[in-house]
């Protein structure tokens, strides 16, 4: 990751990775980009790549337990749920389904590079 990116540009590279039906967490962003503590910004970063130029796929991003918490940031919130049943991801009673099956964990899957 380059050193002039911005930390929510930092967080949409990381975002946009996540495999179709599959689900991270804000902690495990913020973790692998180094700033464990800031799982709060990247829930910022979330909210605000709405009106990103570039399509980030925010849906994907839910709390360590698996709940939408963010669903209220996509306009109505039914959408996040939509945009994950779409993708084959059960959701009830607004958390995923399965989700330790369905995460995907950026610290294994992708390199600082």
């Amino acid at each position: 990751m380059k050193e002039t990116e911005s930390f929510f540009e930092r967080v949409y590279k990381v975002v946009k990775q996540i495999p179709f039906g599959r689900v991270t967490s804000y902690g495990a962003i913020a973790g692998f980009l180094g700033a464990r503590s800031s799982a709060r910004m990247v829930g910022w970063a979330m909210n605000a790549s709405h009106s990103s130029d570039v399509p980030v796929p925010a849906h994907r991003v839910v709390n360590r337990n698996g709940m939408l918490t963010g669903k209220h940031h996509f306009g109505s919130p039914d959408i996040m749920e939509q945009l994950l049943q779409n993708e084959g991801v059960q959701v009830l009673n607004d958390r995923v389904v399965d989700f330790e099956k369905l995460f995907w964990d950026p610290l294994k899957e992708l390199s600082m590079d």
